[in-house]
């Protein structure tokens, strides 16, 4: 089978992009050819005035990359044409040249962008679905919801009201994967046929059983953001009764305020702020913490490192909201606490650090977890099955 693979990067490589990575390279291995068209928030560079205007036009309708893959599939005349991210480059206009050379498409959708202008469904730290149904997403653009631009959002809610009215999500998108059943019910609530939401995990390459090792520290992973919820961590930390170290690896816009915090709270021989690390350096991390934090704030899309924690036997300590309260089984892979509650976060860390036994048997169990669901040759398999029903139904008119 041949595959285009269309993905608009960002600027600060995420785990979308690791996800964009590794699934050609998983069907390269397995015998597929697979084509690329990749365009880079890189192109935004300098970009100013009436270049800021352009741009906004071709977020909805970019004649570019429309241009690009019509001569694109003309030549390789691909199976399938799966799309990961197309904002703001790629854009929804290459689903219709899709359409015209008869090729079906399949949409990853790694975060909520057509239903939500910011993405996140946050808005100063708290869930927001405002926009969630709305043929318009106004109130997104009233508070300035994407990079805290009221012209920015304006662009981004045109390309979505313009392609909502021209029935592009409904007439042009065979079948979307969204990552956790929690994401297709809010995919489906926003719009998107239910016949034609499909849920498949993410997974990282395979990895060995962990080896028996000392797991003395408690470990977050992740950029130091809002909605990711670092700012929990000194607030939780000061509260506990018992001294447990924590490694903070990560690196973000909350990094000063983290630093003044721990140092406000007198936690700089507990909290260990280690700042970006190689992937090698992360690995590591993984199999010498107890247990993994995930303080996040919003519904998250479907985080790798939750992944690879549960690859290197780690349980997690999440919050109780969206997708991390479906990937994180309570008691068994990890324990819950209330989104947002440091305290209630430094009870579930303190039960955790006294309770090494139950801790290691939630080890194994997310160990399993990994195993059954988010290893290669299962994301393989349900990848196949993806294409095989896109290509069955054909392309869209």
């Amino acid at each position: 089978m041949k595959i285009l693979v269309a993905h608009n990067a960002y600027q600060q490589r995420g785990g979308e992009d690791t996800v964009v990575a590794a699934e050609p390279e998983l069907l390269r291995a397995r015998g597929h050819e697979v084509v690329s068209y990749r365009r880079s928030n890189d192109e935004l560079a300098g970009r100013n005035g009436i270049r800021i205007l352009a741009l906004a036009a071709e977020t909805v309708w970019s004649s570019l990359s429309y241009e690009t893959v019509k001569n694109i599939l003309k030549i390789e005349r691909p199976d399938v044409a799966h799309f990961h991210n197309t904002f703001p480059l790629i854009s929804p206009s290459t689903y219709y040249a899709c359409a015209e050379a008869g090729v079906p498409v399949v949409q990853t959708l790694h975060n909520y962008r057509l239903l939500c202008p910011g993405a996140t469904f946050l808005r100063d730290g708290k869930v927001c679905e405002e926009c969630l149904g709305r043929a318009v997403p106004w109130p997104a653009v009233v508070h300035g919801c994407y990079r805290n631009s009221r012209p920015a959002t304006l662009a981004t809610a045109a390309m979505l009201s313009v392609h909502r009215a021209m029935g592009t999500w409904q007439k042009k998108v065979n079948l979307y994967i969204a990552l956790t059943e929690f994401a297709r019910k809010r995919f489906i609530e926003g719009g998107l046929p239910a016949d034609r939401v499909v849920v498949k995990c993410n997974f990282i390459p395979n990895r060995p059983a962990p080896a028996t090792t000392s797991r003395d520290y408690a470990l977050f992973v992740g950029r130091l953001s809002e909605e990711k919820g670092p700012q929990l961590l000194p607030v939780a930390w000061q509260a506990l009764r018992s001294r447990v170290p924590l490694r903070v690896v990560g690196d973000g816009p909350l990094m000063k305020t983290l630093c003044e915090e721990v140092k406000r709270y007198g936690l700089s021989s507990r909290i260990e702020l280690k700042g970006r690390r190689p992937a090698n350096e992360v690995a590591a991390a993984m199999t010498g913490a107890r247990f993994l934090v995930m303080p996040s704030i919003w519904y998250e899309g479907f985080p790798m490192t939750v992944v690879e924690a549960y690859a290197d036997g780690l349980p997690v300590i999440a919050s109780r909201i969206g997708s991390l309260a479906e990937i994180v089984q309570d008691g068994v892979t990890g324990l819950h606490f209330n989104p947002g509650d440091a305290m209630d976060l430094a009870a579930k860390v303190e039960w955790a650090w006294t309770h090494p036994k139950e801790m290691e048997e939630m080890g194994r169990a997310a160990r399993g977890e990994y195993e059954a669901k988010y290893t290669a040759e299962r994301n393989y398999e349900a990848l196949m099955r993806i294409y095989e029903i896109a290509c069955t139904a054909g392309a869209l008119a």
